[in-house]
């Protein structure tokens, strides 16, 4: 695999080159040294087995583009590693390129005070009209869907997607990412956790008698799958026009034949059908991003298929939950992270000098919020909020609030503070009946989705932190003198 060569796609401030679709950000990705094409794999647990080798052993970590897959016609594909390094990140965030994840952070969060909510562009053709089928022409199972886990119930072809919904009088359009298992021919699953903005819909219907109309791509633009899965956009707001913001440029759309919902004119794949209130059929269990079996095999609404459009050579695109830190994770931990950062000062919290919800919590679970204490109770005020805020208080589990010397980014610092500036009997508070999901591992079956979150404040204790005993450090003057006098003949 080539080097990466910045100059080969980057402007003069660092900025990637600017793509249209899914196919330019692969030969963007491809220009940088970050593809890998492989031929002849099985979709029956080596595309994903393939995948979890490169995630965990590969120190470049290229996004894996699948072909010949074996049982399927040549030029049927599937995409994986998607966002896998910082570099894609950057490119998918039109942001400069970073390999420090705390720089990147500092940067989104500044950029995303800026951004413009840019709503679609509606066009009368596009890539995905290339191939359209309706009704009985309608067969999903042509597609090369993996078994991405050893125990899921079937074929998972939505796993990086997008569904997109409406409210009953059309105000509101919803990007979200639910999972999808294909159960026939022309029959989705529609799994979605209580709360999710598409769950909200789907009810807004039911309750008025009505199918709830949906489309769901699956394969399309970076932009559209993280826009739907790694931010918190409010009621009321569409993610598309947070994508077209990122882009600097109206997604464009064309309008369904049947729903009349906007469907990505240059998305890969995409159905277009209706959830019924019933006929609810087996789904699961499907391996989560929690890196657990959570949730078990229970009914749940379909969709029932009523377009399909697709490209020449499609390509899926697949991100298989994991034991985390994995892709899942990777991407929306940097992203929320800025988010919840701005959510924070925007409550009028001061001193704030950085947050990561680590991904190897599951981004959710396990959230650091470093300060710089001015008055007693500082750190508590910054920890219960940080439980509490849109983006962070879904499935929080444990918050911890450190000093402005210790880098939230990285958890050996974060455990030396919890270890020597922690007393748990006075430093550890509990808040109880929390919002989670049926995804979190500790709900058991059946039970309302309840939890608590510990708020953990590892800081220096207020009333003697000037009496504190000192950190052992180096002048970071005589360090930087040191370097220099040293660092060529040591190599480093």
């Amino acid at each position: 695999m080539q080097s990466f060569n910045p100059s080969v796609v980057s402007d003069k401030e660092g900025v990637l080159r600017p793509y249209k679709d899914l196919r330019e950000w692969l030969g963007i990705v491809k220009e940088m040294g970050e593809l890998k094409v492989v031929h002849g794999a099985d979709p029956n647990l080596e595309i994903a087995a393939i995948t979890e080798l490169v995630r965990l052993e590969s120190q470049e970590k290229p996004a894996l583009l699948f072909d010949q897959i074996k049982g399927y016609a040549p030029g049927y594909r599937v995409l994986t590693g998607i966002i896998n390094t910082i570099r894609r990140l950057a490119l998918m965030t039109n942001m400069p390129v970073e390999e420090n994840v705390e720089i990147f952070v500092r940067r989104w969060k500044d950029r995303l005070k800026e951004l413009r909510l840019i709503p679609p562009r509606y066009v009368q053709d596009g890539p995905i009209l290339e191939n359209v089928k309706a009704d009985g022409e309608i067969d999903l199972r042509q597609f090369p869907t993996p078994i991405w886990h050893e125990r899921d119930g079937g074929h998972y072809i939505g796993t990086a997607s997008v569904t997109i919904t409406t409210d009953p009088s059309r105000d509101w359009v919803n990007l979200g990412t639910y999972r999808n298992m294909i159960h026939d021919r022309d029959v989705v699953g529609f799994y979605a956790s209580p709360g999710k903005h598409g769950r909200i819909h789907r009810e807004m219907f039911w309750r008025e008698g009505k199918p709830c109309p949906v489309v769901v791509t699956f394969g399309q633009d970076p932009v559209l799958f993280h826009a739907a899965s790694s931010f918190d956009v409010p009621s009321g707001a569409s993610e598309l026009d947070l994508a077209g913001a990122i882009k600097g440029e109206p997604i464009e759309v064309i309008r369904g034949e049947v729903t009349g919902l906007p469907i990505p004119a240059h998305a890969e794949i995409a159905i277009e059908g209706e959830c019924p209130a019933d006929g609810w059929v087996q789904e699961g269990p499907f391996g989560e991003f929690t890196g657990y079996y959570a949730s078990g095999a229970r009914p749940e609404p379909i969709i029932r298929v009523k377009r399909l459009y697709y490209r020449n050579d499609p390509i899926i695109t697949g991100c298989p939950p994991a034991r985390p830190p994995a892709e899942s994770t990777f991407a929306r931990s940097p992203l929320k992270s800025a988010a919840v950062w701005n959510t924070l000062e925007s409550t009028g919290l001061t001193g704030i000098r950085g947050v990561c919800m680590h991904p190897v919590g599951s981004t959710y679970f396990f959230t650091v919020v470093s300060v710089k204490q001015a008055y007693a109770g500082h750190a508590k005020q910054a920890g219960t909020l940080a439980a509490s805020v849109r983006g962070a208080g879904y499935m929080a589990r444990f918050v911890i609030v450190v000093d402005e010397d210790i880098d939230p980014f990285k958890l050996e610092d974060v455990l030396w503070a919890l270890g020597t500036r922690c007393h748990p009997h006075r430093d550890i508070d509990i808040l109880k009946r929390t919002w989670s999901g049926p995804l979190d591992p500790m709900i058991p079956a059946g039970e309302p989705s309840l939890a608590s979150v510990a708020v953990i404040d590892a800081t220096k204790p207020w009333e003697w932190k000037e009496d504190f005993p000192p950190a052992i450090t180096f002048d970071e003057g005589f360090m930087r003198e040191t370097w220099q006098k040293w660092a060529k003949l040591l190599g480093l």
